[in-house]
């Protein structure tokens, strides 16, 4: 014989699919929550590394326009004129002797090469070295040289090193390799070129 569930039996099933669906509510509400806890961690977040990145922007900007920067002092440099019958020299070796004193000879200078033109400035006397590759530009003084400005030509790739009493700079381009050295240990500033 069939048996017929009585009421209490739909009732009985209806609170155990609404009891169902409270659990479930109660998980969408969990899921709810950590979505929103995520949300507000995040947003946290966001929002102190923007402060810090803008205190930083604003700290490093305030440092550098309080900053005094020296303007560079520009010097002019002669420029050789070429004659008709001379070409202007590639090549500048500048050798001096300290002055003469009591029974000594005056002073010599390498004959070889011609000297690069001179201005002078309140500071010293500017020289300019033209090697193949580009130019070195000095400031002479008596005891000691200051760099002025230094120059390759297109294509040529310069390297410095400096020292207490000495200077160099190489203009290179493939397997080609010029320099100027300039020294000044105890007497005055001497130039010398290589050509390789």
């Amino acid at each position: 014989m069939a048996q017929h569930g009585t009421p209490f039996d739909s009732i009985g099933l209806y609170l155990r699919r609404l009891d169902l669906s409270i659990a479930q509510v109660a998980q969408v509400r969990q899921d709810v929550q950590a979505m929103r806890n995520g949300l507000v961690q995040l947003g946290a977040w966001a929002a102190a590394t923007g402060a810090a990145v803008l205190l930083s922007w604003l700290g490093v900007h305030a440092v550098l326009a309080d900053a005094s920067f020296e303007q560079p002092q520009t010097l002019r440099l002669p420029v050789p004129m070429p004659s008709a019958s001379t070409s202007p020299p590639a090549v500048h070796v500048e050798q001096t002797t300290p002055a003469p004193s009591a029974g000594t000879a005056s002073p010599t200078r390498a004959a070889s090469r011609k000297p690069a033109a001179a201005t002078t400035s309140p500071a010293g006397t500017v020289r300019s070295y033209l090697v193949p590759g580009g130019r070195v530009a000095l400031d002479m003084r008596p005891d000691q040289a200051e760099l002025v400005s230094a120059t390759p030509d297109a294509d040529w790739q310069m390297q410095f090193w400096q020292g207490d009493q000495w200077m160099r700079f190489d203009f290179s381009r493939g397997d080609s390799t010029n320099s100027v050295f300039v020294t000044w240990n105890g007497h005055p500033p001497e130039v010398q070129t290589v050509v390789r």
